[in-house]
Formats: C-alpha cells, structure tokens, sequence
C-alpha cells in the first residue's frame, strides 16, 4: 500500500501543487512541548526541487513552526487526495523560516502570488517522501479560497499587522522564540 521515495518526481510534484490545502506538523524538543499541527491553502505551496519545497508563511494567531523549526528544524508536510484517486503523502525533512531580512528572501518570495502579512518563507529539505493510500479519507469537494485572511489584512494595514506578529508571533505557546523584533 505504502512506498517511499528519495525525490519529487514530476508527477508527483504537478499533484502537491494541485492541492487546496495541506498540513504542517512541527514539534519541540520538549517532551512536555506541544506539537503543533496547522493548515495551509491559499496558493502558498511550491516546489522548488527534487528535494526541496516552500511555502509562504502568512501571518496567524500563532508562530509555532517557525519556533520549532529555530529549535530543531524537523517538519512534516502533509497532503491528502480529496477528490480523484485516494492518496496521502508525506513530505518528512528539515526547514527553515527564511525572514524577509535574509538575503534568499526576495527570490522565494517572487515565487508565489501576491498576499499581504507575509510573515517568512519556509524552505524545506525533503529527505523522505511517503506515499501511502488515503482509502480511509473522505471525498470532499472544493467550494473557494476563504478571502478573511486577505481582508482582515487589509484593515489592519502594515504597520497593524506587524504590530500583530510582535505581540501574537514573538514566541511560541511553550514559550520558543518564534519571529524576532523588528
């Protein structure tokens, strides 16, 4: 049922950029941690190589995986088939959160469409590929991009959105440094 590979081939990689959503599982080191498990959608997945991918990190309540990845760099991506034939696959590496200070920034970042309360870029060495059956997930159809995130942006404006990831994204729930000051 299950197999694994050392790189995206091209056909996978069509399939990853096809999909709506997938998620993101990072943990500290901390036994007693939390490990965080988020969405992502809106366009924000891109492969940049056999064996690397990124997405655009977009503000949110909290700044876990950025956190995490400081700590220790380990990551799991996660995407499910929701229509079509089932699969599930499992993108296992290291990241990390490139910040709109680091010289890669502007590159990664012109790789993807235009959102407001860019937050980073997080780049991610693929060093396995699991690819199992998703025979247990159910079919669900896709209705649209929710547009809050965007709106909400926009209301706030620059400087209330950055004035959000200071107080919101400076550390994570356990307390990790997450997105420094500015």
């Amino acid at each position: 049922m299950g197999s694994t590979l050392v790189e995206i081939g091209d056909e996978l990689a069509a399939w990853l950029s096809a999909q709506h959503v997938f998620f993101v599982a990072t943990a500290p080191l901390a036994g007693d941690g939390h490990v965080n498990l988020s969405p992502k959608g809106l366009d924000t997945f891109r492969v940049l190589d056999p064996r690397s991918v990124a997405w655009l990190d977009l503000t949110g309540s909290g700044a876990e995986t950025i956190a995490h990845l400081r700590e220790n760099g380990r990551i799991t991506l996660m995407f499910c088939a929701f229509d079509g034939p089932p699969r599930i696959v499992r993108l296992q590496g290291r990241g990390e959160a490139v910040l709109p200070g680091d010289a890669r920034f502007a590159e990664l970042r012109a790789r993807f469409p235009s959102h407001d309360g860019v937050r980073s870029v997080i780049r991610v060495d693929v060093t396995r590929v699991a690819k199992s059956c998703g025979y247990g997930v159910p079919e669900l159809g896709f209705v649209r991009e929710r547009d809050r995130l965007r709106s909400w942006c926009a209301e706030k404006g620059t400087e209330g959105v950055a004035a959000f990831q200071r107080k919101h994204n400076a550390r994570s729930i356990d307390g990790l440094p997450a997105l420094p000051p500015d």
